[in-house]
């Protein structure tokens, strides 16, 4: 069974840093879209950053120039570099893996906090 497993989360200040981490186990890992959501509370879940199995990247516009997204397939690891980070970016963020052939599958980690507080 697919399994994802996030870390790296925590309490920082504003403009500081930190990287998140993502383990997958029992799977073809680089046949798979890696993403990074994250869901605030009261607000719906957001697509932070995607790394497609092709080497695309892309990232969320509120994001853009702050976070850096990377994947190391032979590891099956993916990571989330998050620079000057602002109170809103206090979430949970939460790994996805997706692919749509042969057959629509998607996984979720069950996420890691980040809070952002002076």
């Amino acid at each position: 069974q697919v399994q994802l497993v996030e870390s790296g989360g925590g309490l920082v200040q504003p403009g500081e840093s930190l990287r998140l981490s993502c383990a997958a186990s029992e799977m073809i890992f680089s046949l798979y879209n890696m993403a990074w959501y994250r869901q605030a509370p009261g607000k719906q879940r957001e697509l932070v950053a995607i790394f497609t199995s092709s080497g695309s990247l892309d990232y969320a516009d509120s994001v853009k120039g702050r976070f850096t997204m990377s994947r190391d397939n032979a590891k099956k690891m993916v990571y989330l570099q998050m620079s000057s980070l602002k109170p809103e970016d206090t979430a949970v963020y939460l790994c996805n893996a997706a692919r749509s052939w042969p057959r629509p599958e998607s996984y979720w980690g069950r996420g890691t906090q980040v809070t952002v507080s002076s």
